[in-house]
């Protein structure tokens, strides 16, 4: 293997010069730089840039914290991110935590070891006292996910605002008996979605039937399960809202499996407008996150505060929009119960 003690001999300079000239200092002379570049180019010499980082206290990495790689919602989001960081001559170290706090302690190691300079959390399950912990002494960045109270920069939506529109939009169509599909994770969204089905029911004057709210998780087959006991109802719902996108399949599965169609029988709305939901028949109305430009966002202000070393907390509230496809339809005048 070629050494920088091998390129300064070719060249005939010291290996400070050498170094010089890799790390671009206006020490070098024109005549000197091109004379080891020559060489370098000759020997094929490929510096130690993991050594040469870490002689400057810097990695050039941002760690980015997952709950799972595997949801298709993350995958425009890491992209925003990436593109960002390789603008600045950074990479990204991808990371599953599963939403457990010791994986994400763990991961954080690579920050003390500086391995990692900074990083992104999209769905933090940290508490915020703990998060703060961390922000004192290393960039970090919450996106998508935040947790409230923590003083930490963050980029999301407006979870409730875009739910309220969905549902609004359901009720518009001249539901009644509307459906939740959501989950009772402790992430702000989840939350957020929630309370935005509700208030936009009661801001309509139709009362909240607890009976009509299903729990489940993130999951396909999590959607359909839950999704079956709304339309096995005898007074099923003509209208369902799922938290997201994947679970908003599972609906549409579990009222096919039933012999109904959608949206026939039962209007369907997701969130995320994943490009799944484009692609399924009928194709799905969603809440569209712009997720390029939440990750975007995110690798911005991480990246401001690693160049001027400053710890702003900022909150950045990006638009979202309902995108409305063939999975909703207006209520018809009556329906055959299951």
């Amino acid at each position: 293997m070629v050494t920088i003690q091998d390129v300064a001999k070719a060249a005939g300079v010291s290996v400070a010069t050498v170094s010089r000239v890799l790390n671009n200092s206006p020490r070098v002379t024109p005549e000197t730089r091109m004379i080891v570049e020559a060489a370098i180019k000759e020997l094929n010499y490929q510096p130690n840039l993991l050594g040469r980082n870490l002689r400057r206290a810097e990695s050039k990495t941002i760690l980015v914290l997952l709950p799972s790689i595997s949801n298709p919602f993350y995958s425009r989001v890491v992209r925003g991110m990436e593109d960002t960081a390789q603008k600045y001559g950074y990479n990204i170290m991808l990371c599953n935590d599963y939403s457990e706090a010791e994986m994400e302690k763990n991961y954080l190691e690579l920050l003390k070891k500086r391995i990692a300079d900074g990083v992104i959390f999209t769905a933090p399950v940290l508490s915020a006292g703990e998060l703060e912990d961390i922000a004192k002494d290393y960039p970090v960045v919450q996106c998508c996910e935040y947790i409230p109270g923590a003083s930490l920069s963050h980029v999301s939506i407006d979870n409730e605002a875009a739910a309220y529109k969905a549902v609004k939009h359901l009720i518009d169509l001249g539901h009644r008996r509307i459906g939740f599909v959501g989950t009772q994770s402790v992430f702000i969204s989840a939350i957020q979605r929630e309370n935005g089905y509700k208030k936009a029911l009661l801001d309509h004057g139709i009362e909240v039937s607890p009976e009509l709210i299903q729990y489940g998780n993130y999951g396909f087959l999590s959607g359909l399960n839950v999704a079956r006991s709304l339309v096995k109802m005898k007074n099923r719902p003509t209208a369902i809202f799922a938290i997201s996108d994947v679970m908003a399949m599972g609906v549409m599965r579990a009222i096919t499996d039933c012999g109904l169609s959608v949206p026939k029988d039962v209007s369907v709305v997701g969130f995320d407008n994943i490009d799944f939901s484009s692609m399924i028949s009928p194709a799905l109305t969603t809440v569209s996150q712009p997720r390029y430009r939440l990750g975007q966002t995110a690798m911005e202000i991480l990246l401001e505060q690693l160049k001027n070393g400053t710890r702003e907390v900022k909150e950045v509230i990006l638009d979202s929009k309902l995108v409305i496809r063939d999975s909703t339809g207006a209520l018809k005048s009556a329906y055959t119960p299951v």
